[in-house]
């Protein structure tokens, strides 16, 4: 079923090559949530074709040892070193212009004040550019990066539509058993980030900081397929994470996971403290150049995502999104399966679904 899947993935890629070569637009399926617009990622046809030869089952069969993976991720560190050289500032125009990024989006906007590569990849927002939906409202989650997300109302819904790695739970990915029972049967929120995007990260959620860890580990790729592939990306990553206390949605971990080029993860020193009050919207930290992801898990019928999520994620489409934007809605503790399965049927009350993202914003953002 896998192989079957990956070649009709494979042919549907070949196929439409011809018309989105002009933009490079070789990458996964996307509905941008501000224009309803379904998209490909742009991402350069090397990479893509990488990302095919690496994660397959015949490369996995081959290559036990991951020494192919090693060495390119070897070959990326030294390119992350580069970027962090003066001369590397002569790129960052080209990659503003093949990107099409919004400038005015971001402090500072002229591409000539940044002195390397480095300092332009963790730009920051200019104020107001990406406005918190219902701010004041402790009960509406946000989303935490510009990125593509896809949500599930479990991890066994994740696994088997998305993460398909082998050892995936939410014990793997924080590195503690105990912790992962507490999540049993809960929500997942992953976003992944491309080289292009914003990359500095936000509190879902406004709450209390009840522990920080920092986990070693791998940097693999973070593409969708690679995701869908069977190497444990998310839970070998090198990664940060914080455990959130909140009266509305109980604890929320939050996991921001490091790949290909990406040399640290870093959360602030703020945060890694327990009983750091934290607000929804709050910068947390940021990732060095490259691709990134980031895990948000809910505990069990604590969140009913926005439905238009939902909907797209059973089809297996991410959505593009803006930090700030509606992610879901905090629900009542539920008292038996009953009230359980209610929750899900119903989500959708603080959704993008009979009215547009825009009538949202009107009704949400403060």
């Amino acid at each position: 079923m896998f192989i079957t899947d990956l070649i009709h993935r494979l042919v549907t890629y070949l196929l439409s090559w011809v018309s989105l070569a002009q933009n490079s637009e070789y990458g996964w399926q996307s509905l941008d949530r501000k224009t309803g617009r379904l998209e490909h990622e742009q991402q350069p046809l090397l990479k893509k074709l990488k990302l095919l030869l690496l994660f397959n089952p015949v490369t996995e069969w081959i290559d036990t040892t991951h020494i192919m993976r090693l060495y390119l991720h070897n070959r990326n560190a030294a390119k992350g070193i580069e970027e962090s050289s003066p001369k590397s500032k002569s790129q960052i125009r080209a990659f503003v212009d093949n990107y099409k990024i919004r400038m005015q989006d971001f402090e500072p906007s002229d591409v000539d004040a940044y002195p390397t590569f480095a300092d332009f990849f963790t730009r920051r927002h200019t104020a107001g550019s990406r406005p918190i939906f219902r701010k004041e409202d402790d009960r509406a989650a946000v989303v935490v990066a510009d990125s593509r997300v896809v949500v599930y109302n479990s991890v066994a819904e994740a696994k088997r539509l998305w993460i398909k790695g082998r050892d995936f739970s939410i014990g793997q990915l924080a590195m503690d058993v105990e912790l992962g029972h507490d999540f049993d049967g809960g929500s997942v929120a992953s976003f992944r980030l491309s080289p292009q995007d914003y990359h500095r990260y936000h509190s879902p959620v406004t709450g209390t900081v009840k522990l920080f860890r920092s986990v070693p580990g791998d940097y693999y790729q973070v593409d969708a397929i690679a995701l869908q592939s069977d190497v444990d990306i998310l839970t070998r990553n090198a990664r940060e994470y914080l455990l959130l206390e909140t009266p509305e949605f109980g604890d929320v971990l939050f996991v921001a996971i490091g790949a290909t080029d990406v040399g640290t993860v870093h959360i602030y020193e703020k945060w890694k403290k327990a009983g750091a009050e934290v607000s929804k919207g709050d910068e947390l930290g940021f990732f060095q150049f490259g691709g990134s992801s980031i895990i948000v898990a809910f505990q069990k019928d604590r969140i009913r995502f926005d439905k238009d999520l939902l909907d797209l994620s059973q089809q297996r489409i991410q959505v593009s999104v803006e930090v700030g934007m509606s992610l879901g809605q905090a629900c009542a503790v539920s008292k038996d399966s009953t009230d359980s399965a209610q929750h899900h049927e119903q989500a959708g009350s603080s959704t993008v679904g009979d009215e547009s993202y825009a009538d949202k914003l009107k009704e949400g953002v403060e």
